[in-house]
């Protein structure tokens, strides 16, 4: 008998086969005391591990490259920080084994994560899959992780760690579902970037049965459980007439009444151009250069070695936009050169733009770099500083890159709820300004992007972001400047059509979105889309939301 659930689509198409289970977590090691002329000998152990594990994510890290790659070397410096380590090594000193030792370690920072704000909470995830690692490896059992196969399936999980996520096969893995996860989680962005259909937030998803059958519209966020002939033929013909719609895609993106929209790409380093070249983006909207600082947080990278990396991106993208945010740094991505302290709630202390005003010096060597490498290209080369708060901030940032002798627009992106309901002070000192869709709904409701029990508040489509959004469009439309949207929430066709109704006048996206986006604004007005946003604003809660925007466009 079919059954229909409802999660959140965070990755488009439509996927049937198999249910395939993710392999089980490793199970608590025994608590077990070890003679004291053993400590050595354990400690040495729970060491290689753990740089074992740490160069394990790094080369998963490289081989997947992009956004991936951010996220796994991420990983990987949690499994080589120091202050864990020390703790393994003092618990090993008064008995324990390597294995207990880690997993009591690791669960002590896990507690502290937890309770140090929605933010940081949402890495839970991160770190208990690297603790799960080496624990396996110390206990050598095997690793968690994706299961063997040689027939397509669907795979289905709790949730899926950035390590398991960036290395899938999309031959074998036709898609996947997770009862946890929002529509920013990393999976949900990594699995954007790979083309597989996705849903998360699916409750009772790792209650599916290995070897069901079952259909996943992660357009639409439904799982049809054993579909039935119908069911199956009518998904089918479904996917087939989106694909066709992507083939006839092509060209900038445009409203069926001419209304130029730029679509362009975001892009995680080098390994992310081909990508979108071959969507056709029109430029790259947010182009992040963390990737630069994760392989070293002791000391950044060298003005040198910075402008050969910008300078291939740039020569990718000849006569077209690049925006470049400059390093984002702190919360869940801390460096010791830049964030030395540690703070109650990183989240909302010294991250962003704060950092880097902080230390002026990485900063004005980022920005240094940036000239250089656009000098006599053909290029428009675009700055923008993360976390911009308010009107001193943007100042700030103007200030050095006029310094730093850097000739092109500088901006701010709009991820404070304070930068988007005063847009117009911060266009007073820079040129445009990008809202980080993602940010802005976690600061707006208090409700991290990688916990799938508030997921319902992350949805870009809440109305209250959407007030936001227009506010800020509105603003900069008055200054006669310009206001795009680089969250993930410009991957949503549906969506992008009403943040162009809102004023919005560029969409930045990952890459294996574009053509959906192109195919779906081409088939409205810009008139269609702004009954559309005003329709969508007009409601209290984001399903119905997505609704009445929904009947506006389809004539209802």
């Amino acid at each position: 008998m079919e059954t229909r659930l409802r999660g959140v689509g965070v990755s488009h198409g439509v996927a049937i086969g198999a249910v395939r289970h993710m392999g089980t977590a490793v199970l608590e090691p025994p608590a077990k005391q070890i003679p004291e002329q053993e400590a050595g000998r354990e400690q040495g152990r729970a060491r290689q591990a753990m740089d074992a594990v740490a160069a394990d994510l790094t080369a998963r890290g490289q081989l997947a490259g992009g956004e991936a790659q951010d996220v796994l070397e991420a990983q990987s410096l949690m499994a080589q920080d120091p202050e864990l380590l020390a703790d393994v090594e003092r618990r090993i000193a008064v008995g324990s084994t390597a294995e207990r030792a880690v997993y009591d370690a690791f669960a002590s920072y896990r507690a502290l994560l937890a309770g140090a704000g929605e933010y940081l909470a949402g890495r839970v995830a991160d770190l208990d899959d690297v603790r799960n690692r080496i624990v396996a490896r110390l206990l050598g059992v095997p690793m968690p992780g994706v299961p063997d196969s040689d027939e397509p399936y669907v795979l289905v999980a709790r949730d899926l760690a950035p390590a398991d996520t960036a290395l899938l096969d999309p031959a074998l893995v036709l898609g996947f579902i997770t009862e946890e996860g929002g529509p920013t989680s990393h999976s949900a962005i990594l699995a954007r970037a790979l083309g597989v259909p996705a849903v998360v937030a699916l409750s009772g998803a790792t209650e599916l049965a290995e070897g069901t059958t079952v259909a996943v519209d992660g357009s639409a966020g439904e799982v049809f459980v054993s579909p039935d002939a119908r069911k199956r033929e009518e998904l089918e013909a479904l996917a087939a007439e989106r694909k066709a719609a992507l083939a006839a895609s092509t060209g900038p993106g445009v409203t069926s009444d001419g209304h130029r929209v730029p679509l362009l790409a975001n892009i995680g380093g080098p390994s992310d151009i081909a990508t979108a070249v071959e969507a056709g983006a029109e430029g790259v909207g947010l182009f992040r250069t963390e990737f630069l600082y994760l392989d070293d947080s002791e000391r950044a990278p060298s003005v040198k070695q910075q402008t050969a990396v910008y300078r291939s991106v740039l020569e990718a993208f000849p006569d077209r936009r690049v925006v470049v945010r400059v390093l984002d740094a702190g919360a869940d991505k801390p460096l010791a050169f830049l964030n030395p302290s540690e703070e109650p709630n990183p989240a909302l202390g010294v991250r962003g733009l704060r950092a880097l005003l902080g230390s002026p010096g990485v900063l004005r060597d980022q920005l240094t770099a940036l000239a250089r490498a656009a000098d006599g290209l053909p290029v428009h080369l675009e700055v923008m500083a993360p976390m911009v708060a308010d009107r001193a901030d943007a100042r700030a940032f103007a200030e050095a890159c006029r310094a730093a002798g850097l000739h092109a627009k500088y901006g701010a992106m709009v991820e404070i709820p304070a930068a988007a309901l005063r847009t117009g002070a911060l266009l007073r000192e820079v040129e445009f300004v990008s809202l980080g869709t993602n940010d802005l709904a976690q600061y707006t409701f208090a409700a991290d992007r990688q916990v799938g029990a508030v997921a319902r508040w992350q949805d870009p489509w809440q109305p209250a972001l959407l007030d936001l959004i227009a506010s800020s469009a509105r603003a900069a439309a008055e200054a006669g400047k310009t206001c795009g949207v680089c969250g993930e929430a410009a991957a949503d066709p549906l969506l992008a059509c009403v943040l162009t109704g809102l004023g919005v006048t560029s969409l930045s996206m990952s890459p294996t979105a574009l053509p959906y986006v192109r195919s779906t604004l081409a088939k409205y007005t810009r008139a269609q889309c702004e009954r559309a946003a005003g329709a969508a604003r007009a409601e209290d809660g984001a399903e119905e939301a997505r609704r009445a925007a929904g009947a506006v466009l389809s004539g209802e």
